[in-house]
């Protein structure tokens, strides 16, 4: 069984699963969404939205 990467929140340093925190954008791009503080981070690129 695989693990889940986990991702530290820039802002309030809470960590969380990967698949919790991230939301896929139709034009490649992802957003990040704290679940513990709610501060989001729009439009990160990513390898194919280069």
């Amino acid at each position: 069984m695989r693990k889940e990467p986990i991702v530290i929140c820039p802002f309030c340093r809470e960590q969380d699963m990967l698949s919790n925190s991230l939301t896929a954008q139709s034009n490649q791009n992802v957003i990040f969404t704290c679940t513990h503080c709610q501060e989001s981070i729009k439009n990160i690129e990513t390898s194919k939205g280069k």
